[in-house]
């Protein structure tokens, strides 16, 4: 298998046909052999009847049923753990990912790099979107080591001994992109064009954006405990600075200590410091937690076209717990 393709499908039920009839348009005349790996997240509308009728039609189409609405980001993970091609594609559902982008991004990679990413052209989205991607970006390179671009995505190439490294990393939260970033190897970008939503709507609000962010953030990063740390130190440091400017004052002068509303604001100020504090490391306490748990990244309820002996070995990983679909 040259390359597979992994999109994950939420909500976008009306777009497998189209998206379908455009990725064998564009597959066929590049490579000799390629897999479209459809996984459905759980989605309460239409999109596995369409994944399965896809399916039914097309050989080379392999279907996933997650038992539930598990994120994005773990139906990625399930089509990356059942990809076989040498070179992985990952994109959206809705062909704003355009499948015509795929020819260039593979050329690029060939030119010798691991990892081929997607800088969006002309994004078709809401100013809202635009300024949360662009805010998340800037927070997201002033606490981390690793630095992104704004207009990068989850639409790239990826060879095989990063779909192999990718598939080393145990831990629950994942972010596909941040993942790969973390990978190492070498990478570079490629300006694509940037299209409208064929049909169906957008899963993300601003609330699941801030939450996913603050998941993304924490989870590839500590630098928001280190932050904490100084801000501890910080205001420590400058309430000894005070105390001894007052106690300076009351033995050159005489004047005692007035302002018992200062006091008070300070107090307030210095609790909501400790409670947020408290706060970021219940955060980094909670994935703790969640990991000691061990539990799979999703569960799958069927599949489709998919080789007994893929679900077996997978199964057997405690990755999925599958029911064998029809052909």
């Amino acid at each position: 298998m040259e390359i597979s393709v992994v999109v994950p499908v939420y909500k976008c039920g009306d777009c497998v046909h189209e998206l379908h009839r455009q990725l064998v348009s564009v597959l066929e005349p590049l490579v000799r052999s390629f897999e479209i790996i459809l996984v459905n997240d759980g989605c309460p509308a239409n999109s596995w009847e369409a994944v399965h009728a896809a399916a039914a039609f097309d050989t080379r189409v392999k279907g996933i049923n997650l038992s539930r609405n598990f994120g994005q980001h773990y139906a990625i993970a399930a089509g990356v753990h059942h990809c076989s091609g040498d070179w992985l594609v990952v994109m959206d559902c809705d062909l704003q990912d355009r499948p015509a982008e795929i020819p260039n991004l593979y050329r690029k990679a060939l030119e010798g790099y691991d990892i081929v990413y997607a800088l969006r052209h002309n994004r078709h989205d809401t100013w809202r979107k635009r300024a949360l991607s662009r805010g998340f970006a800037a927070i997201y390179n002033l606490l981390s080591d690793i630095k992104i671009e704004p207009n990068a995505c989850n639409f790239s190439i990826a060879s095989r001994r990063v779909i192999e490294g990718y598939c080393r990393l145990k831990e629950l939260n994942r972010s596909y992109h941040l993942l790969l970033r973390w990978l190492g190897f070498r990478f570079t970008y490629l300006q694509v064009e940037h299209s409208d939503r064929f049909a169906g709507s957008s899963a993300y609000n601003v609330r699941r954006g801030f939450l996913l962010a603050i998941e993304s953030i924490t989870s590839q990063s500590n630098k928001p405990l280190i932050l904490s740390i100084r801000a501890g130190f910080l205001m420590s440091g400058s309430a000894v600075v005070v105390g001894l400017y007052f106690i300076l004052r009351y033995l050159m002068h005489g004047i005692g200590v007035a302002g018992w509303s200062s006091v008070i604001v300070s107090l307030y100020f210095i609790g909501g410091l400790i409670l947020a504090n408290l706060g970021v490391v219940g955060l980094y306490m909670g994935k703790v937690f969640n990991e000691v748990k061990e539990r799979p990244l999703y569960l799958v309820k069927e599949t489709v076209n998919l080789e007994s002996g893929e679900a077996a070995v997978l199964s057997q990983q405690g990755l999925t717990h599958s029911q064998r679909g029809p052909h």
